[in-house]
């Protein structure tokens, strides 16, 4: 009963929003994945019997493929609500990979699964009960629920209750969700810590390291590169042969960001160079302006100075940079990653406003260390592998 009404609801909501996924589905950011998502155009479904892993965007597509690559590669499917995370799906199974299309046409899209593996808080009502009714068993792995987000999770428990319901095995990443899982309804939840510490990515030698010291600006958002950029400034007067690497999050805004450095750069008397033009380390300035080099960006730097956490935005993941024992600075905003930052030792936290002082004498820093919590993959593994 609560399905047919949901799917009613979401239906409504589909009709309602057509305008707007027109009218966003001329913009290049939305230009794939809008008329996938919502028209299911060029988005044929999934083939049935594999294991369909589902994330949301390029980081949990990164994180989730250790695990995938342990199965055959036959039996893969993978979806993606983004298109850096399709772009990255796109790399492991690149015929198996779709957009996940909006919830009431998962109805007509879904073929039956052996499993459905679901990343993190991707909690869409009819994907999984659509899947568990099509005979797949149905996986939430990598759970977790934050502190800012408990208080809406609460706020929508009787929802929450009809959803796990629908959700056979629950992998958390701590004790503290795994309590609040339950509280929500939950079932059959273990607590195994974090899979991105079990699938950091490894460096493949791709980039060779400049002479200097190199500075890794990663995943960075709107409003943190002027603040980088004034701290680079200040280590650069103490480190003249020093180089900054400046690696934006999202590719939409690679050419505003160029606009901006490059004028920085000018300014201050520097080279200055797009890493996709010669692919050259040498500038003091260096945009890379290419997805999937982040990893190997920090194998070869000197210092991290990670974004996505001197905004309110949650931070990102400090294991890939912490596994080469780097000084690595966060901004305090990583709510979306306290469970991850728990397993490093090291990571220096400085509002905006201290970063630039703090990066000007990076001796001062302390290295980061990976201390635990990398036994999830196999755990999960194993329990995937008993449905086949």
């Amino acid at each position: 009963m609560f399905a047919a009404f949901y799917t009613l609801v979401a239906w409504l909501l589909w009709l309602a929003a057509l305008p707007i996924v027109v009218l966003l589905s001329l913009c290049g950011k939305y230009r794939r994945s809008l008329p996938a998502r919502f028209l299911l155009w060029t988005n044929p479904p999934l083939p049935a019997d594999g294991i369909w892993f589902h994330v949301c965007s390029f980081g949990e597509a990164r994180a989730i493929r250790p695990l995938a690559e342990r199965f055959d590669p036959g039996l893969l499917r993978l979806s993606t609500t983004t298109r850096t995370g399709y772009d990255a799906c796109r790399e492991l199974a690149p015929q198996q990979t779709r957009y996940l299309p909006f919830e009431p046409l998962l109805w007509f899209w879904t073929k039956p699964q052996k499993a459905l593996v679901v990343m993190e808080a991707e909690l869409w009502y009819l994907l999984f009960h659509v899947a568990r009714a099509r005979g797949a068993k149905t996986f939430l792995i990598n759970a977790r629920i934050s502190d800012r987000s408990w208080p809406s999770y609460r706020r929508f428990a009787w929802f929450y209750r009809r959803l796990f319901a629908e959700v056979d095995r629950v992998f958390a990443q701590t004790e503290r969700d795994r309590e609040r899982l339950e509280a929500l309804g939950a079932r059959r939840v273990e607590v195994v810590g974090n899979l991105k510490l079990s699938a950091i990515p490894q460096a493949k030698g791709l980039l060779k390291k400049p002479d200097g010291y190199l500075v890794c600006a990663a995943s960075t958002h709107e409003g943190e590169e002027s603040a980088i950029l004034e701290g680079f400034r200040r280590l650069k007067s103490h480190k003249p042969e020093a180089k900054l690497l400046l690696v934006p999050r999202h590719p939409e805004r690679f050419d505003r960001i160029e606009k901006m450095a490059r004028g920085f750069a000018r300014l201050q008397e520097w080279s200055f160079a797009l890493f996709s033009e010669g692919e050259s380390l040498e500038a003091d300035l260096i945009l890379i302006d290419r997805m999937g080099l982040l990893v190997e960006c920090y194998a070869i730097s000197d210092l991290v100075v990670l974004g996505g956490a001197f905004e309110p935005i949650g931070g990102h993941n400090a294991a890939e940079a912490a596994q080469f024992g780097l000084p690595v600075i966060s901004g305090p905003h990583f709510h979306n990653q306290q469970e991850l930052f728990s397993w490093i030792e090291g990571i220096t936290v400085v509002d905006k406003e201290k970063l630039a002082e703090t990066m000007e004498y990076p001796a001062l820093l302390p290295p980061t260390k990976i201390v635990g919590g990398r036994e999830a993959m196999e755990r999960i593994e194993e329990e995937i592998r008993n449905v086949l």
